[in-house]
């Protein structure tokens, strides 16, 4: 069916589908999607449900149908008989993964209607991968709706901070990525949860196997929403204690997604000269350079072309002329050498 679907696109792009536009497109995947979802009610193969699943998440893609056409057929998914083996799982959670991104609030009366068997997915008698996609769907909800999303928060983000300890690192991950997602978009909602968030993201990060291969991508989206905290609940942390312990996890590395946006963060907050990152006498600033190069040795893998462009600029405007030179050679020479080389390239272009 996605195989159908793209060669009708591409017919019609190339104009060898004689006299047909994208109108005939729509109309075929007006068929097609609703075509699958009653076929996965008769089917009883898992295997073949999963590819089904996965075959209708493609074709959803491709289509891109509009909010106002969204049938409630689809909003069915979640309620297959398969919903216990983990390969469906996992094509469920992409397809309303796909679905909540298309359609965005135009969903969420579907996903009150799909709720009562979302919350049950949390429970701790459930299988990982059920509290994992459980969480997954939640964090698509609560970034692709947003303020529209915020009637959710009292019943779902209680279970986002005790799945911050889960035994699985993958758990753990998903449940830390969707606190700092409502960090970010939950404002006086999430307010009063800020300080058991920072509890639960302090447990993640101080583990002492946090970095290790299992955990460290867990570990890198706790640091990225330890830093979404110090940007949106600021008046509502010890900003003197917090933000420096953030940015001494600088930089992360691994998920390289939220490095960008956490080396991001950190410009930001350099330019409007925070005084808790800086520290009392620009105690900071030393480590501030060492994330810089780190960045730069790095290449394209940390940090967009737009967050190297400000650090550069930060580099040439800022720390330069605010640090003693004696400070910042002593800095420098306390850098790996391909490090030194990178600031200094920079600092002398």
């Amino acid at each position: 069916m996605p195989e159908l679907l793209r060669s009708a696109t591409l017919a019609v792009e190339k104009g060898q589908a004689q006299g047909r536009d994208q109108s005939y497109v729509k109309q075929l995947s007006d068929y097609i999607i609703p075509a699958l979802v009653e076929a996965l009610h008769k089917e009883p193969e898992t295997e073949i449900c999963a590819s089904m699943l996965d075959s209708l998440n493609e074709c959803i893609q491709q289509a891109q149908p509009e909010a106002e056409d969204f049938d409630a057929e689809e909003g069915e998914l979640l309620k297959e008989e398969n919903e216990q083996e983990e390969e469906v799982f996992d094509q469920v959670g992409d397809c309303l993964g796909t679905l909540i991104k298309t359609f965005k609030a135009s969903f969420l009366p579907f996903f009150d209607e799909l709720s009562v068997y979302i919350t049950p997915m949390w429970g701790k008698d459930k299988t990982t991968e059920e509290r994992r996609i459980a969480i997954c769907i939640f964090d698509d909800v609560a970034e692709q709706c947003r303020e529209a999303a915020l009637k959710y928060y009292d019943t779902f983000v209680p279970f986002l901070l005790e799945a911050c300890n889960d035994a699985n690192p993958d758990v753990r991950q998903a449940a830390v990525y969707g606190i700092g997602v409502c960090a970010e978009f939950g404002g006086s909602v999430f307010r009063p949860l800020v300080g058991e968030a920072l509890s639960r993201l302090n447990n993640v990060i101080r583990q002492p196997d946090a970095q290790n291969a299992d955990n460290i991508m867990a570990y890198d989206n706790a640091v990225s929403a330890l830093g979404k905290i110090c940007l949106f609940h600021r008046d509502g942390i010890d900003a003197s204690q917090i933000i420096p312990a953030w940015l001494s996890c600088l930089p992360i590395k691994n998920d390289l997604i939220e490095a960008k946006i956490v080396h991001e963060q950190l410009c930001f907050m350099v330019e409007r000269s925070d005084r808790e990152l800086l520290g009392p006498n620009n105690q900071f600033l030393p480590k501030i350079l060492s994330v810089f190069a780190e960045v730069f040795c790095a290449g394209k893998d940390l940090a967009t072309e737009q967050t190297a462009s400000r650090m550069i600029n930060l580099l040439m405007r800022q720390l330069q002329q605010t640090m003693p030179p004696a400070v910042l050679a002593s800095t420098l020479s306390s850098l790996q050498p391909q490090q030194q080389l990178a600031l200094q390239s920079v600092m002398s272009s």
